[in-house]
């Protein structure tokens, strides 16, 4: 059966995001300063192959942990969508 899985990426909480902080001087120069914090992180989707739910998400979290993510500056989430 397949499965779409969608795997957020993000920096960790406690790492400097330089990317949101550069999202978030854009924004406050736009004028836009009730905007008090971005954290720029990716979303993937996958279409797996797996005999069920529960087979689709250890496909995906291998991928996250092997080629994905970088334990070191991030973490991730994912979400089976049937």
């Amino acid at each position: 059966m397949t499965y779409q899985v969608q795997i957020k990426v993000m920096p960790l909480k406690d790492l400097l995001d330089p990317q949101g902080k550069a999202v978030l001087g854009g924004l406050h120069n736009l004028g836009m300063t009730a905007v008090g914090d971005v954290r720029v992180g990716k979303h993937i989707t996958l279409q797996v192959e797996a005999a069920n739910e529960d087979a689709a998400k250890a496909i995906a979290e291998e991928a996250s942990k092997k080629l994905l993510a970088n334990a070191v500056m991030e973490y991730f989430e994912i979400e089976v969508v049937k």
